[in-house]
């Protein structure tokens, strides 16, 4: 994942916030969006407050917003955020109304974590993970006790794992936990190290790791392209890693939403996605 990253919408405000999920959600503006406006979006244009990551996620969103939104009767307030760590908390908050950025492994561990009454709708795209290098050019030139940076989430973290397991590099034993960790390697033909990083750190890293194992928005952003740039790619068949629309549980029949969520499923998009990202860089889920 190497390649990456709204100018003001016709049919709606645009924020947009570069600084951390700290300074704040949505304004409350799609508050005509809730589930006891009966007219719902037919009635006219509601606006639906969404946080997302920068890229893919809002790229996918402006292109629904300019294309779909207008006609399905819904008008689009997309905040961009770096630091994604609060952006369902801000969803169950009532700040924001749905949320765009994760996958269903991670949401699944927040839910648990945190008890957030959030639903997950169903998954728009996949970015798969890939290892890169400054130094190397190939798995194979990767020297014994290479240092290998991955990120410090632990559901993604197992996915990083996952990645360099199927490609023969390292085991995993079976241990019963599904986010499994560096200390669950049974097998290190190559004595890897590991540096577990924060993910929005990762492509900085690589000026002072052997290769690390990046997230594909954050890949993106930082100007790596996985077919291209990774040494090893992550597999988009059968993909559980789909990124998706969450909002509040309570909200997830609303007509807006529901707009929302048939306007991210088009045809429309599936090319938008395919013909934005060509390499494989971004792939549709549906």
């Amino acid at each position: 994942m190497k390649k990456s990253l709204v100018s003001s919408l016709a049919v709606g405000a645009l924020a947009v916030s570069l600084a951390a999920c700290s300074s704040g959600g949505g304004d409350g503006s799609a508050a005509s969006g809730s589930s006891d406006d009966s007219s719902g979006a037919s009635s006219g244009s509601t606006t639906i407050t969404i946080g997302a990551a920068p890229t893919p996620h809002a790229k996918i969103l402006e292109f629904v917003q300019d294309n779909l939104a207008e006609q399905a009767g819904f008008t689009l307030k997309i905040e961009e955020y770096t630091d994604e760590t609060r952006l369902n908390q801000l969803v169950d908050d009532g700040d924001l109304d749905a949320n765009y950025f994760q996958h269903k492994p991670y949401f699944d561990s927040q839910v648990k974590e945190f008890g957030y009454d959030l639903t997950a709708l169903s998954g728009v795209h996949i970015e798969p993970y890939a290892l890169y290098s400054k130094k190397v050019d190939s798995v194979d030139a990767l020297p014994n006790g290479a240092q290998i940076a991955v990120t410090n989430d632990p559901v993604n973290l197992g996915r990083a794992l996952d990645l360099l397991q199927n490609n023969g590099l390292l085991t995993v034993a079976d241990t019963g936990d599904k986010d499994p960790t560096v200390l669950d390697i049974s097998s290190n033909p190559k004595n890897f190290s590991f540096v577990e990083t924060d993910p929005a750190q990762l492509v900085r890293s690589l000026d002072d790791v052997d290769a690390a194992i990046i997230n594909g928005n954050y890949a993106l952003d930082g100007g790596l392209d996985p077919t291209s740039d990774g040494l090893l790619v992550e597999s988009g068949v059968d993909n559980p890693y789909a990124n998706f629309v969450a909002v509040k549980s309570s909200r997830a029949n609303d007509p807006a939403i529901v707009a929302l969520n048939k306007a991210l499923h088009s045809d429309e998009v599936k090319q938008f996605i395919t013909e934005t990202w060509p390499n494989g860089e971004v792939l549709p889920a549906f």
